[in-house]
């Protein structure tokens, strides 16, 4: 005799079922084949890439003044980055360039959610290229599928093989194009064909060929899902009016299949069709109807395949689309938070000190370093000399012809070259001499000024202060 307890409810079974899922760590990782549909989000990704990877592989082989446009010179401790070249002792800019873009990305995950994961981060590009090369050699999503099941023939070897060429091409062009940003792309291509380029050079050209074809041809959605911290700690960045890839469940429950003129309404059903074409088309595999997974990259793939089967049902699209969660509760949104604000003042603060500085920086710095060995010496005119080497840095992309002299309370006298020319990028090194009176001095430490100025722009100059030591004298 069956109880009402033992009896299953019939509707528990009309709703979603609460499922447990358990977490295998070694679980073989199960191959996503997505299917490719036209749509808006795909069209605007298109155009998101097109930009970054033209810059990507055209800018080293731009010229500036004679040089590569972006150019990273690492024995020599230059960064050449378009018009501006920064030293070492330019380390702070770079530091501060990071915070800025770190906090420009948490501004927008703020506001738009994962964006960037879905339309600009390269590992999303890449990855879809080298799907799209997949999609070229072996067919569309199911021709794939029932080309894994095949068993090895000439046919599957002639496409795998296709495939994989085309992969290793593509791993190795952007993995020289990277190099390349290290070493002059000019010299280098012709170097790696001829066999003539650096054992350094090939040795990282192969290292990050491997790497860009594993992630983008094998590791694909591991990346964003277990490996890219971003994916584990945006959640801290969202709020209910962040713009995320969402579900009606109002609207879609209860899911099922129909014909396309049924009064659906009738049956109980909503306007989700279960077609599971939103799961088709994702690159992370996920199901968007399960509500937000930090596994979504917000790429909208899923809305274009949802909307195209909405048309053809005579359904209102927007059954899946990108709203907030007040948008979904309340109908409405709040873009002004206070959070958002407080990124927004932040990050107007910083990239308005980071170009001031910028702007203003000098392409001249000057290194003073007193002779340890003698704190002084006197003349046969009875002054009191110090010997110093002075170094002159030219950060500049031009050569410079520069002035020296110093200053100071007392009158020293400067004994040394009065006019050098410094070649762009160099550092001058020579050594001067500073004398003074012993009887004007009122210290046996007293401080000078070393002054370097441009001769052909006043506006570059530079000063330097150190000690000149003298003898103790007893009052």
């Amino acid at each position: 005799m069956s109880t009402k307890k033992d009896q299953p409810d019939q509707h528990d079974s009309t709703t979603h079922e609460e499922t447990i899922k358990v977490l295998d760590l070694y679980q073989t990782r199960e191959k996503i084949q997505t299917r490719k549909l036209p749509g808006f989000f795909r069209d605007l990704r298109r155009w998101t890439w097109i930009p970054m990877l033209g810059a990507y592989f055209l800018l080293p082989w731009i010229n500036i003044a004679g040089r590569q446009a972006i150019w990273f010179d690492l024995p020599a401790r230059k960064f050449h980055i378009l018009w501006i070249t920064f030293w070492p002792q330019d380390f702070m800019l770079l530091a501060w360039a990071l915070i800025i873009s770190a906090f420009a990305l948490f501004t927008a995950t703020v506001l738009v959610g994962r964006v960037w994961c879905g339309f600009t981060c390269p590992q999303t590009v890449w990855t879809m290229l080298f799907m799209s090369i997949e999609d070229f050699c072996e067919g569309d999503r199911n021709q794939r599928i029932k080309l894994d099941k095949s068993p090895w023939n000439l046919n599957k070897l002639k496409k795998r093989g296709a495939k994989l060429f085309l992969w290793g091409l593509l791993a190795f062009v952007t993995s020289l194009t990277f190099v390349g940003y290290y070493n002059p792309i000019r010299e280098l291509v012709p170097e790696m064909f001829s066999f003539t380029a650096n054992s350094a050079a090939v040795f990282w050209t192969f290292f990050f060929a491997v790497l860009t074809y594993m992630n983008a041809g094998f590791l694909r959605e591991q990346v964003c899902m277990y490996m890219c911290p971003y994916a584990r700690f945006q959640s801290v960045m969202f709020d209910k009016d962040t713009l995320i890839v969402s579900y009606d469940v109002e609207r879609g429950e209860p899911r099922g299949t129909r014909k396309k003129q049924a009064d659906y309404r009738a049956e109980g059903k909503g306007d989700c069709v279960d077609c599971s074409l939103c799961v088709q088309v994702c690159p992370t595999g996920i199901d968007i109807r399960d509500g937000l997974q930090y596994e979504c990259i917000d790429c909208g793939l899923c809305i274009d395949a949802c909307d195209a089967v909405m048309g053809k049902m005579g359904y209102d699209p927007g059954l899946i689309k990108f709203t907030t969660e007040h948008a979904m509760k309340h109908g409405s949104t709040h873009i002004l938070r206070p959070r958002f604000i407080g990124y927004v003042v932040a990050l107007t603060i910083m990239v308005g000190a980071f170009g001031y500085n910028i702007i203003n920086r000098m392409p001249l710095e000057v290194d003073i370093i007193r002779d340890r060995n003698v704190l002084f010496r006197e003349t046969t005119m009875g002054l009191v000399e110090n010997i110093y080497t002075l170094k002159i840095n030219n950060m500049d992309t031009r050569d410079h012809s520069y002035s020296i002299h110093v200053e100071g309370e007392y009158k020293f006298r400067y004994n040394g070259v009065n006019e050098v020319v410094v070649e762009e990028g160099e550092v001058l090194s020579m050594p001067v001499s500073i004398a003074l009176d012993p009887g004007l001095m009122k210290s046996p430490n007293v401080d000078v000024i070393f002054v370097v100025e441009s001769l052909d722009d006043p506006a570059i100059n530079a000063t330097e202060e150190n000690r000149f030591i003298g003898p103790r004298f007893r009052r």
